[in-house]
């Protein structure tokens, strides 16, 4: 037992370390070949944060552990709205105050609904997830075109430059960090699952979902304390649309991946509800106030209680 929550750290931890060294190093590489930052934002670093829930997802996949793979994503995104955006407007309310937000939260829904489909279909086959990350380039692509502004403050921060040896190194590096730590995170999750008798499924929605949404947790938790929790409300929208059209997606196109038809039936119309009461909340409200964050971190809690 002991041996497996050492092989989970060490995995959650090269999974963050690698994925902070390939987003440094891609956005370098990006900024080298003068792709303009608010692409950077959208693409290199969108995948390059989402990269530690790909490899897990496509790594259980790969390894038969379907549950585990959908279980990290809709964990992910349930986790994404309630915990994170709990946590942070607990902290310091969340105006939404973000240009396009309507746009972007329209999309989540999309994606959610999409999830759902999938649920009922009972597996993601390789046109369906071509289609879907189809999709997510179409959405990439709109997003471009129509957000034609001046930079903001985090795109400001995406003009990296590092020297040649130095950025092929954070790239090599995070990619072999990403390897790694989603190989470990995988062995040591499904041997906890057969230890205690946990399903994969619930192992995917909780321990693995939460592990690989931690750096998003700390970014959102700095952002808070610093009075900028808006931060995480963007950042949870787009991980959110990523999770779903570009780790499923890209998933699927490498291997059909079956869906549980315990997630169809309960955890996956409850990620739909919990974006519908987001979209609703900003919409009615305007902001996520510190109470609502309270009930949002306990229905969390709640929730993870039930799944045990």
């Amino acid at each position: 037992m002991l041996i497996n929550l050492d092989m989970h750290a060490a995995g959650l931890a090269l999974l963050t370390f690698g994925a902070d060294y390939l987003v440094k190093g891609a956005i370098s590489l990006a900024n080298r070949l003068g792709m303009p930052p608010l692409l950077i934002g959208l693409t290199v670093v969108g995948f390059g944060t989402s990269m530690p829930e790909l490899l897990v997802s496509l790594r259980a996949a790969l390894d038969g552990a379907p549950a585990i793979a959908i279980g990290n994503v809709v964990g992910s995104n349930i986790a994404n709205i309630l915990l994170i955006l709990g946590v942070a407007a607990t902290i310091s309310p969340i105006a939404a105050r973000i240009p396009n937000l309507n746009r972007d939260l329209v999309m989540m829904l999309v994606a959610a609904v999409i999830m759902l489909g999938l649920g009922f279909l009972g597996v993601i086959t390789f046109w369906v997830a071509l289609a879907m990350f189809v999709l997510l380039c179409g959405y990439l692509v709109w997003v471009t075109y129509s957000d034609r502004r001046s930079l903001t403050a985090e795109e400001a921060d995406l003009v990296i430059k590092l020297p040649g040896w130095k950025e092929a190194l954070f790239i090599a590096g995070g990619l072999a960090g990403l390897f790694i730590g989603a190989s470990l995170l995988i062995d040591a999750a499904t041997s906890i699952a057969r230890e205690f008798g946990i399903s994969e499924a619930v192992i995917g929605l909780t321990i693995v979902a939460v592990g690989t949404s931690l750096p998003e947790l700390a970014t959102s938790v700095v952002a808070a304390f610093r009075r900028h929790a808006e931060v995480a409300l963007g950042n949870v929208v787009g991980s959110n649309i990523f999770n779903i059209l570009a780790i499923l997606g890209i998933t699927g196109i490498v291997t059909p991946v079956p869906v549980d038809p315990a997630m169809a039936g309960f955890d996956i119309p409850f990620m739909l509800a919990v974006s519908l009461a987001l979209v609703a909340l900003i919409l009615v409200a305007g902001r996520i106030s510190r109470p609502a964050g309270i009930v949002m971190v306990g229905v969390y809690v709640g929730y993870v209680i039930w799944l045990f």
